[in-house]
This record gives structure tokens, C-alpha cells and sequence, in this order.
């Protein structure tokens, strides 16, 4: 059974939801999970809940077993649960994390400027996750229903002074499909007050390392 297998099935088996899995050089194998979400039920959300040490080391230890049996070599292992910069890669992620700020870089270049304010050729690109209209014939939500938006703002030098009546940049709004993208994550921005959002990852991380 390959590696990627072994690892989701005993992950997903003990409750866990896997967010990425990462083997380096020096035969360091970086596992990542997170506790399943869940959607919010008549509009209200369940109550945040973050992985503890206790569940990396439980997870640690199943996977030890089950590396061994099917003969995985690695020479040390790591299960942490996500960082600011937490990936996005299933439906589920985008819906979870609707209305925060994420980093998207696209498999190839826009192609032709959007909207005449964005270079044809800009794969990547930050704003704020939205929930689009449906795409005609799409039969689930999620197949070209994502748009990030965001504003250009001109850069500011250190120590000099915004007018607060300088006007707002226009506002700019970019639609993809998931498949059109070779990689998104929650954007990394450091808040004592969270990311305000239910269900979002945690400033830190908890980890369990084993030799």
C-alpha cells in the first residue's frame, strides 16, 4: 500500500481529518491533521475546537504500527496540526473557510487582464474567500462558484502619513475553479483577536514528534 494511502486511512480511521502529508530530505515524514468541521446548522456554528498534543501523540503512535507493517521506511516522524498557512485543497476547506483572507497561485497565467486592472500574466494573487453565483450546468456547489476579492493598494513608505480621505483603491474580484489552482492556503496574518472566523486554524500549532 503506498504511503499517502497508509497515512490517510489511519488518520481518517481514528477521527482525523488529513491536511498534508510532507517527506523531506534527511527521511523526516511530516504528517498534518485537523479535527473533521462542521458545517454550521440553521446558521449557527458549533464551537471551535483546535488538535492537542495529546491527539498528534495518538496519531503518532498508530502510524508508527502502521508504517512498520507495510514496511514505510522513514527515520523520523512528525504530526502537527495545520499553522496560519494552512493548505486548502478539498470543497470542504473553501466552504469552512468562506470570508477570510487566502493566498491562491494559479497553474497558469490569467491569460488576458481581468477586468483591465490585473496583468495578464499574475498567477498569484490574496483576498478574501467569497462563495460566487453557481456556474450554469455545474451540478455541486464548488465547481467555478469561488471568488477572491481584494484592492490594489499603493504601497506606503515607512513613516509617512495616510490621509484618511485618500480614496479606495477599486475593488477587484477574481473567479476560479479548484481545479484551476496549483495552490491555496489561509493567507499568513498574525491577529491577537484570531482570525475571527469559527472553525479557523489556530495562530500556533500543536506537534508530536517521534525518532
Amino acid at each position: 500500500m503506498a504511503l499517502k494511502e497508509i497515512v490517510e486511512q489511519t488518520v481518517i480511521g481514528l477521527g482525523y481529518d488529513l491536511v498534508e502529508i510532507d517527506r523531506s530530505a534527511g527521511g523526516l515524514l511530516r504528517v498534518t491533521i485537523d479535527l473533521p468541521w462542521v458545517p454550521p446548522v440553521d446558521g449557527v456554528t458549533a464551537s471551535e475546537q483546535f488538535v492537542t498534543v495529546e491527539d498528534c501523540e495518538k496519531v503518532t503512535r498508530q502510524l508508527q504500527f502502521a508504517l512498520e507493517v507495510d514496511a514505510i521506511e522513514y527515520k523520523r516522524l512528525e504530526v502537527s496540526s495545520p499553522g496560519i498557512d494552512r493548505p486548502l485543497r478539498h470543497q470542504q476547506d473553501f466552504e469552512r473557510f468562506v470570508g477570510q483572507v487566502i493566498d491562491i497561485t494559479l497553474k497558469v497565467p490569467l491569460g488576458v487582464a481581468a477586468a483591465g486592472q490585473v496583468s495578464a500574466n499574475r498567477k498569484k494573487f490574496r483576498g478574501v474567500l467569497e462563495l460566487a453565483e453557481q456556474m450554469p450546468g455545474a451540478e455541486a456547489p464548488g465547481l467555478g462558484c469561488w471568488q477572491i476579492v481584494w484592492r490594489d493598494e499603493p504601497e506606503v513608505k515607512p513613516g509617512a502619513k495616510v490621509s484618511k480621505k485618500r480614496p479606495l483603491a477599486p475593488l477587484q474580484a477574481l473567479g476560479f475553479t479548484l481545479d484551476e489552482l496549483r495552490d491555496a492556503r489561509l493567507a499568513p496574518i498574525v491577529s491577537f483577536k484570531g482570525r475571527g472566523h469559527a472553525g479557523g486554524a489556530g495562530v500556533g500549532g500543536e506537534e508530536f514528534e517521534s525518532n
